[in-house]
């Protein structure tokens, strides 16, 4: 069914009726591969067919659906609640009034500090949203075209300004295992420190490690060998020392495995969410002092990969061990190489004398 652009009695609420259709409008047409929790996300698209109040609601909903396992929605809707509450601020009487130009205004206000591939996801969000409401808004058997396609916006110039992953050093990472395991988690203790032993010692991401089953992990001589299931269903194979993380696996394997097999799961036999366990990790950031401008979980994964190659100069077994699908995503860990800065400095000081 499609409705007039300007279709409720303020711009704000307009906007935010459209906001609510393409996030209904992508969730039924993500892939449900990961999908844990069928009511929860029932319950979501029931509540997305009612008029949502205000775009913290709405973002309460995105938050449900990502959590109930369609993980790839908040990177459809993240950009667009920014987007949303800058052009708030702009005083506009109708959706009409959004061009190219103002969006790509907005986008080098919202954007600053952001990496290349941040604002890349940003400018597709966009172009996305606004091709959905040229398909869908129509009012006298005539519907406004926005054809956003942002090709001058210079948000986004190749590998220039890419803003470099905040990771651990060496001897930060000793306090982190440390205060790991001084940590107290009460009855959860060998499931929370295992999942984020395993994050640190062999860099997976977390939506990796809680798809994890008890099968998906053999042993090979004083070696775990873990199958791995990346993002668009590859897999690949990591490997861990037994004895970094044995008495955690054999303690869960008893007490936390559900019916289907997954390690990291709660009370209810649920799957951990993501924010759990960027949660975790903050406190133990915080137990060893140590601050980061991102405590999340995904900054282990930076750290292991910058150990990773500062220790092997080899960026071909970062990409294979990370699981990253082009070779230019892993390249960003060699500017943390210090011997060649070193080197540098040393051309500088032989230069002097």
């Amino acid at each position: 069914m499609k409705y007039p652009l300007d279709n409720k009695e303020t711009f704000e609420l307009s906007l935010l009726f459209w906001l609510t259709r393409y996030v209904k409008f992508k969730l039924s047409s993500l892939s449900n591969k990961e999908l844990r929790n069928p009511q929860i996300l029932a319950s979501v698209n029931y509540q997305l067919n009612r008029q949502v109040s205000s775009i913290d609601v709405l973002d309460g909903l995105v938050k449900m659906a990502r959590n109930a396992g369609l993980t790839g929605i908040n990177t459809y809707f993240n950009p667009l609640k920014k987007i949303y509450e800058t052009l708030c601020f702009y005083g506009l009487s109708s959706l009409k009034q959004i061009d190219e130009e103002l969006l790509s205004e907005i986008l080098a206000s919202v954007t600053g500090g952001l990496s290349d591939a941040s604002k890349k996801n940003y400018r597709i969000s966009v172009i996305n949203f606004f091709a959905f409401l040229d398909k869908q808004n129509e009012e006298d058997g005539k519907a406004h075209v926005f054809d956003i396609e942002l090709k001058n916006w210079g948000g986004v110039s190749g590998n220039r300004g890419q803003k470099l992953p905040e990771f651990m050093s060496e001897e930060e990472v000793k306090r982190f295992l440390t205060a790991i395991d001084e940590a107290d988690f009460k009855s959860n203790e060998n499931r929370n420190k295992l999942i984020i032993k395993l994050i640190i010692f062999t860099g997976i991401r977390v939506s990796e490690a809680l798809n994890l089953k008890r099968k998906d992990i053999t042993e090979d001589g004083d070696l775990y060998v873990i199958r791995i299931r990346g993002k668009g269903n590859k897999y690949r194979i990591v490997m861990i020392k037994r004895h970094l993380i044995e008495k955690f696996l054999d303690a869960i394997a008893i007490s936390y495995i559900n019916k289907e097999g997954y390690l990291f799961i709660n009370k209810k036999g649920e799957r951990l969410t993501q924010a759990y366990v960027s949660r975790i990790v903050e406190q133990i950031l915080f137990k060893a002092g140590i601050r980061k401008e991102k405590n999340g979980a995904h900054m282990l994964r930076h750290t292991f990969a910058t150990m990773l190659y500062k220790k092997q100069k080899d960026i071909v077994l970062v990409q294979e061990a990370l699981g990253h699908a082009s070779l230019n995503t892993s390249r960003i860990y060699t500017h943390f190489d210090n011997d060649k800065l070193k080197l540098a400095a040393k051309v500088a000081e032989d230069l002097s004398e």
